[in-house]
């Protein structure tokens, strides 16, 4: 069995250092250029809770995690059409 073809392509977003809105421009940017079926990984060191309503108005779905090392995590990807 190929486990690559069960797991969709992941890009990452490391936006630890930058300054507002920067990371969330970023994120909106790289977002519109991810292909169907692909995930965005962003890493932040907060919370970025006004990119969690952006997300859910252009239609794609997160999943927040938190690293051990203050780094929070969200997982973001495109959600399957009603």
């Amino acid at each position: 069995m190929n486990e690559r073809a069960e797991q969709p392509e992941m890009r990452v977003l490391d936006a630890r250092g930058l300054e507002p809105p920067e990371p969330f421009v970023r994120t909106m940017e790289a977002l519109d250029d991810l292909p169907d079926g692909e995930q965005l990984l962003l890493l932040l060191y907060r919370e970025p809770y006004p990119l969690y309503k952006a997300l859910a108005n252009n239609g794609y779905r997160h999943k927040t995690s938190y690293g051990e090392d203050g780094t929070v995590e969200i997982l973001i990807w495109k959600a399957a059409p009603l």
